[in-house]
């Protein structure tokens, strides 16, 4: 299984240069395929195309953006459990959850900005004139593979919807979901040059697409690190960058909170997606006089978490998506050891039954202190750190105290109480009670966890610009 060419202007082709890269399924660590690596050259033959369809496009008119979008949606659809299946081999996540979450969130924002585009009001009106929004050109897009259906739907849908052209370096690591995702669009009839896909590795695709002088905005989700140097990159030619980058998110149970249940949710909410997941909740906050029914509920709850092969619909949990991870994760549950942390459950090494794969033991660390690196740095694995507290403004400043901001979570019965925290945690995001997913609602972060927003309106319009025609009457 093999991607080994690359999208452009509406045709496969080979990259430029000859190396590829070996696909690995990281539940059982064999290679099933290969991926091709693109080069700068190749992002300039994609910008080119992107360039040259960008005035056909964006004088579209909102019927026929519709019309190609309802077209990919339905041909997502036919290819779900497809879909699904690729992104278990390529990252190990649990087959029942890339179904029912991985894909089908993915495909909620292409119908998100249906709904937004159906009635949006691209001219409005002013006494003196007219404020005009307009697609804002090329756009570069950089993805992440930890959840990658998802993170290239949600910049590829708003961008088709509003008019603008673009250029995709998906995670090299997760190439077969990006590699389906472009023949969807491709079998939708989207003319060609309005969509390019360019696999490859940051330093080289990335950087490049970040430093084209004719890509107009550059959004990547990923780390901090690369949201930086994107930014520097960008800056020569003064383009727009919206970054969702790394998250550190605190889970805040008051005190009036069913502790147990609690708990337990907030173990699980860890480790969804192995705990692979930006805004995971990785710093559970727990009034100090409840640390041993905390303690006794969380242990239970990793008890209840299935590993093993992610192709059984009963795993709930599979293994880390790469070696380099893995080797990442289990370097920060030593240095949580070293550092006094008390352990809970999990630790370092395999799972006993595992042979094979990138496998991590869920793990919780308890008295964990705000100056110790699991509290402080993104770990993107399972592992959970338990901090406890003694009022409601030292749990909001432990909270705060971190470089992220891109997500909060708040447990109470109380929604007035839990209301009052969440407006003083500095974060883009902030869940009560579990609430689910929701694709309208902004997404983005503070701070080092970057700037702009995705999903529902506040994504569809970063993709526009802003001009207004003045002593014009509409």
């Amino acid at each position: 299984m093999d991607a080994l060419e690359i999208y452009i202007d509406g045709n496969w082709v080979k990259p430029d240069g000859a190396r590829e890269m070996a696909i690995i399924n990281p539940a059982d660590e064999r290679q099933i395929g290969r991926v091709a690596l693109g080069s700068a050259a190749d992002v300039d033959r994609a910008v080119a195309a992107a360039r040259r369809a960008f005035d056909a496009w964006s004088t579209t008119t909102r019927a026929e953006r519709l019309e190609a979008l309802r077209r990919i949606v339905d041909g997502f659809r036919a290819r779900r459990p497809e879909l699904a299946r690729l992104m278990t081999m390529e990252m190990g996540v649990p087959i029942t959850f890339s179904t029912e979450r991985q894909a089908t969130v993915a495909l909620f924002h292409f119908e998100e900005a249906i709904r937004v585009l159906e009635t949006y009001e691209f001219e409005r009106p002013e006494p003196t004139g007219i404020i005009r929004r307009e697609p804002i050109g090329v756009c570069g897009m950089i993805t992440p593979w930890n959840w990658p259906l998802n993170q290239m739907a949600s910049k590829i849908a708003p961008a088709l919807a509003t008019g603008c052209t673009m250029v995709l370096k998906p995670s090299e690591i997760a190439p077969l979901s990006a590699r389906a995702l472009a023949e969807i669009i491709d079998a939708a009839g989207v003319p060609a040059g309005v969509f390019n896909l360019v696999q490859g590795d940051g330093p080289t695709v990335g950087e490049a697409i970040a430093g084209h002088p004719e890509v107009d905005m550059v959004s990547i989700t990923g780390s901090a690190g690369a949201g930086i140097r994107v930014a520097k990159l960008a800056a020569d030619t003064i383009k727009r960058v919206a970054q969702e980058l790394g998250g550190k998110s605190a889970n805040i149970i008051l005190p009036d909170a069913d502790m147990a249940k609690a708990v337990a949710a907030g173990v699980h909410a860890c480790n969804t997606n192995a705990g692979q997941n930006c805004q995971s909740p990785t710093r559970m906050l727990v009034p100090r006089v409840n640390r041993d029914e905390a303690i006794a509920a969380a242990r239970g709850a990793i008890d209840t978490i299935v590993l093993g092969d992610p192709m059984d619909p009963k795993t709930t949990m599979g293994p880390l998506v790469s070696q380099s991870q893995f080797d990442k994760v289990q370097a920060l549950i030593a240095s949580g050891i070293d550092e006094g942390a008390t352990l809970v459950a999990g630790g370092p090494g395999r799972p006993a039954a595992a042979n094979a794969g990138y496998f991590v033991r869920p793990t919780v660390f308890a008295d964990v202190t705000p100056d110790m690196r699991i509290a402080r740095e993104e770990i993107f694995g399972p592992v959970l750190s338990m901090m406890f507290y003694d009022s409601e403004d030292e749990a909001v400043a432990i909270a705060n105290d971190t470089p992220f901001g891109l997500a909060g979570f708040v447990q109470s019965p109380d929604p007035e109480r839990a209301r009052k925290i969440a407006n003083r945690i500095r974060a883009g995001r902030v869940y009560y009670n579990g609430a689910p997913f929701d694709r309208s609602l902004p997404f983005g972060g503070y701070k080092q966890s970057g700037n702009g927003r995705e999903f529902g309106l506040a994504g569809f319009e970063e993709y526009l610009e802003t001009k207004a025609l003045v002593g014009f009457t509409a």
